[in-house]
Formats: structure tokens, sequence, C-alpha cells
């Protein structure tokens, strides 16, 4: 079922902190009590955590970063909620920002003669979706994050403003840090920098993300 996980959280090369074994064992009891599976791997270095929502399987884990714009630890999701295929992504501003003038300076690179293939997928998604807004977000969400879509109703079916508030209100986290919770070929995603491992925030990141998906399984028609 999640035979692909490997490669979409593909971890880098430098060893990953490891948590402290008092915050692990936290963890653990909380996810227990949430009815979820957690799990330590990478020698204590990474964990991860296992759930359904409306019967479809969704996985959170710890690591290192598969993207060069995240620093230090990675926290990232994946739901199989098999919907109907639509592209949204939410990316905070800043982030957007950076790999726009990212992708500007290899435009106008006169020597750059071909797209680098280690490049953050992201970038290309910038390129081929529009920015879409919605007065219901509220006006701190349009602050911090941009909304990216294929159409704009795919958008505003999804996110509501509870979820949009959620994204604004992260306990001990600049709702500017590099977070992006996006929509794709029928599966939820959550890549967030994690630069602290707390409850507050793992348990933030988790309600974040089944909120998500919980929307996409009621917003948007399942593929039957």
């Amino acid at each position: 079922m999640f035979s692909k996980i490997k490669s979409l959280f593909a971890l880098g090369d430098k060893p990953s902190r490891v948590p402290d074994d008092t915050v692990v064992s936290k963890m653990s009891e909380w996810a227990t009590q949430q009815g979820l599976s957690f799990s330590s791997r990478q020698g204590g270095r990474g964990y991860q955590l296992e759930g359904k929502i409306g019967g479809k399987p969704w996985r959170m884990e710890r690591g290192n970063p598969s993207r060069d714009f995240i620093q230090g630890e990675e926290l990232r999701a994946r739901a199989e909620l098999d919907v109907r295929d639509v592209a949204v992504m939410i990316i905070t501003r800043k982030l957007k920002n950076d790999l726009d003038k990212r992708a500007f300076a290899i435009y106008t690179d006169s020597l750059q003669t071909q797209v680098d293939p280690s490049l953050p997928e992201e970038m290309r998604w910038l390129a081929m979706y529009q920015e879409v807004t919605w007065e219901g977000w509220g006006k701190a969400f349009a602050h911090h994050y941009a909304v990216l879509a294929d159409v704009r109703d795919s958008a505003t079916a999804w996110i509501n403003h509870e979820l949009a508030n959620s994204m604004t209100a992260w306990p001990n986290m600049d709702p500017a840090v590099p977070k992006i919770l996006m929509l794709l070929r029928g599966k939820a995603y959550l890549r967030m920098q994690y630069t602290q491992d707390d409850m507050p925030t793992l348990e933030h990141a988790t309600a974040v993300f089944t909120t998500a998906c919980e929307l996409a399984l009621s917003g948007l028609p399942e593929v039957v």
C-alpha cells in the first residue's frame, strides 16, 4: 500500500538528530491514546505515526530533510485518500517567494543550458499552477500562505476557515517556517521544517494533516 513511500520520503545523507528518549516516550504514549501506531527507527534518529481516516491509511514521519529548502529535521506525511484528481498546494508565502526568486535567477542565467534535476519539484508546481484567493480563508492566512491550484473551485472545496486558521496557529513556531500542504493525484501530503521535537508541534501537525484529509474526503468526490 505504501510501496512508493520510500522514494517520496527519501532521506538525505546528513545524520538526523537523535530525539530525547523522554520526548519519544511521551510521543509514543500520546499516539497510543489517539489510536495511532508509533514506532522509532534509524537507530532512534527518526519515528513514524500511522493511522486511518475514513478507512484510508495515512503515515507521518520525522527524518532527514529531502528538500534543500528545509533546515534541520523534516516532518512529512502522506495519505491515500482516492479522492478526485485535483492539484492544490498550500505553501508558506516566504518559501514561495524564495523559490520564485531561485527560478527567476536560473531562467535569467545565460550560462544555464538545462534544468538541474536536483532542483525541488515544488519549483515546477509554482510554474504550472496559478495562485488563487478567497476571502473566507482570512487575512492572517493570506499573509502567511499562498494557495496554488489547477482550478480555483478545487481549492475552495477543500480549504475552509478552520483549516486556514489552524495553519496560522502553530505553537512554538513562526508561521513563516517552510511548510507545504498539498492534494495531488488523489493523495494528501504534508512537508514541513521541524527543528524541535516537542509534543505541541507534533500534535498540531497531526491535527492539521488529519483535518485536511477529512475535508478532502468530504469536499471532493471519491474516485469509484
